[in-house]
């Protein structure tokens, strides 16, 4: 059976302590892994996984994503196999470069192609116990080593992204993509040749790099849950500079459709400030009715239980090796988890 994960805590959490019982909750149901969005305040990704690795003994639990350049590479090379140990070696590293309004706020320089591919190999370095002396976009550093190597497999290193260059630097240096949200099948399609061709022409077997696709996701809800779990997120990404255009692009959507949403009033009176951090939910919900009718059904895995099913057999079948739900939480997956794993396999 193809792998299934999803999102602990997606969103703000008021309540962190919620994301241990959505975690059992999944394993429970028979999820293969859960995945924390991490956020900086009270989603810290080292506190989360390390909590939710002692209240689970089987499912796989990932970063989805964090970034690179707010911890020193010694930092996270210590979080790395810290995490892997307190988990039985299932804790997975995954990355991403965001947007570039959180590194103009947080006043630190934007995650490149090159420091990407700097942070993979030295923190493999460290993990194999070498000594490393590095300068380069990452920073000047003379002389890096873990004191103590854990005997144990070291974290994969998984990259998100959405356009093509990201998607190649993840099959030459990372052991995986995360395809971003809002991606059609043919999407993952053509995004999973793209890394598997990258991962070949680096030397690597591309049948090693993971393509995870990551999908919004609705089975049998109500409307109302239906348009906050999918409507309101697709509505804050595609109104982001870059990543917008980004998904566009790789959908194969109109630019046009794409700048005519943007001109929303609504938007445009954000001046550039992310629409997810300053608009209600139900003003990201009314935005959707300024983009295509077939963009969010082409995207997305909604409808009744069947019906999702249905959808996500399209991302897999395009390619994805996993996918992650993203959208509603806990209990509400169970009838699509129970209905996948009862139904004959795909071939």
């Amino acid at each position: 059976m193809s792998r299934l994960g999803c999102y602990v805590l997606p969103g703000a959490a008021q309540d962190p302590r919620r994301g241990l019982g959505e975690a059992r909750a999944a394993e429970e149901m028979g999820l293969d892994a859960v995945w924390i969005g991490e956020r900086y305040d009270s989603k810290d990704l080292a506190a989360l996984a390390g909590a939710i690795g002692q209240v689970t003994g089987r499912v796989r639990i990932g970063a989805a994503v964090t970034h690179p350049l707010l911890r020193h590479p010694m930092v996270l090379a210590s979080m790395g196999q810290t995490l892997q140990s307190l988990t039985g070696e299932r804790f997975t590293l995954g990355f991403g470069r965001s947007a570039m309004w959180r590194w103009n706020a947080y006043g630190v320089p934007a995650p490149t192609l090159r420091s990407l591919a700097d942070t993979a190999d030295v923190l493999r370095r460290l993990w194999a116990g070498e000594t490393v002396a590095y300068r380069g976009p990452l920073g000047d550093f003379p002389r890096l080593r873990l004191p103590v190597v854990l005997d144990l497999a070291p974290p994969p290193l998984l990259l998100a992204a959405a356009g093509p260059k990201t998607i190649a630097l993840a099959g030459r240096h990372f052991d995986g993509v995360i395809l971003h949200p809002v991606l059609t099948p043919d999407a993952v399609r053509r995004s999973a040749k793209i890394l598997r061709e990258a991962a070949e022409q680096a030397g690597r077997d591309p049948g090693t790099v993971r393509c995870i696709a990551t999908v919004l996701t609705a089975p049998g809800v109500t409307t109302e849950e239906a348009e906050l779990a999918i409507h309101a997120r697709a509505a804050g990404y595609l109104s982001v500079e870059g990543l917008g255009d980004a998904i566009v692009r790789a959908n194969g959507w109109s630019e046009k459709d794409l700048a005519a949403y943007r001109a929303q009033p609504v938007l445009t009176a954000l001046d550039g400030l992310p629409a997810d951090k300053h608009l209600t939910r139900q003003q990201l919900i009314g935005l959707c009715a300024g983009m295509p009718d077939a963009w969010l059904p082409s995207s997305s895995a909604a409808g009744t239980v069947g019906q999702a099913a249905r959808d996500l057999d399209r991302f897999f079948e395009a390619g994805a090796d996993e996918v992650i739900l993203h959208g509603v939480v806990g209990a509400r997956l169970g009838p699509l988890v129970r209905h996948r794993a009862t139904a004959p396999e795909r071939s």
